[in-house]
């Protein structure tokens, strides 16, 4: 039998489910299909809705919506997820809707991310761990957000983008175009500012890596150069380290395109 602790004003739908130790705040409503695991604490007047995992030891703050339907026309109705992982921080306002049949069909956080206040997710995002979005920042539908990615408060990222991991983006900025992982962006609409040095180094990347990614860097993003030109000298002048060949493949594999000079 669960030993979670609720409050007397909070209410539960006959088909949720609580691990050990979960916690669930006045007035908050929690219906339809829904799984909290072990040891993670609804706020007060927090709202979960139908088809929504959570794991383990998250912190979901007052007046948090997750696992509300998609604001998507074509969407109507069909059994689609939210998925968030362990160790979440969740804090005031943030909403988190599900997926679309169109799209992924289901919307899903990693580990440890913070969520600071009235972030938006919306449908079919996926987000790795460790990402930071400060507050108001905002996620238009199908966006995907690497490992280890700040995202400061007030930027908006458009439909489709691919932000990639261990990168930052500055504050209020408009992202349209793919983000390559490691960089530094931000303006309307975002540009490149270099490489996210001091971010890499608290990661323990190595300074024959981080030269490496520079001068990659600087022939792919900054040269005149096709991007096509630039990946073949990269990849015949620059020393070879998986890093490398991730911030290759994520440019060869671009849609939206990446911003460059």
């Amino acid at each position: 039998m669960s030993t979670a602790t609720i409050h007397p004003t909070a209410i539960i739908g006959p088909r949720t489910e609580l691990g050990e130790n979960v916690t669930v705040g006045p007035y908050a409503i929690i219906e339809g299909d829904v799984f909290i695991d072990s040891g993670t604490q609804i706020g007060a007047h927090v709202y979960i809705d139908h088809y929504t995992r959570i794991g383990k030891n998250c912190r979901i703050s007052p007046f948090a919506a997750l696992g509300t339907p998609p604001q998507d026309k074509k969407y109507k109705g069909e059994k689609t997820e939210v998925i968030i992982g362990d160790e979440n921080v969740i804090r005031e306002y943030v909403t988190v809707h599900r997926g679309t049949v169109d799209g992924r069909g289901k919307t899903q956080i990693g580990n440890q991310n913070m969520l600071m206040a009235y972030c938006h997710v919306a449908h079919d995002c996926q987000l790795g761990n460790g990402v930071v979005m400060a507050n108001v920042a905002t996620l238009a539908g199908h966006v995907t957000i690497g490992d280890f990615v700040t995202i400061y408060g007030l930027a908006a990222i458009q439909q489709f983008v691919r932000v990639g991991a261990y990168s930052m983006l500055g504050g209020k900025s408009a992202v349209v175009q793919d983000i390559p992982p490691y960089v530094i962006a931000a303006g309307d609409r975002a540009k490149l500012f270099g490489l996210n040095i001091i971010g890499l180094k608290r990661h323990d990347f190595s300074n024959e890596v981080i030269a490496a990614l520079k001068k990659a860097y600087q022939i792919v993003i900054r040269s005149h150069l096709t991007i096509q030109e630039a990946i073949i000298r990269v990849e015949k002048e620059v020393p070879s380290f998986p890093e490398l060949t991730n911030f290759l493949e994520f440019i060869k594999t671009s849609q939206r395109g990446v911003p460059r000079r």
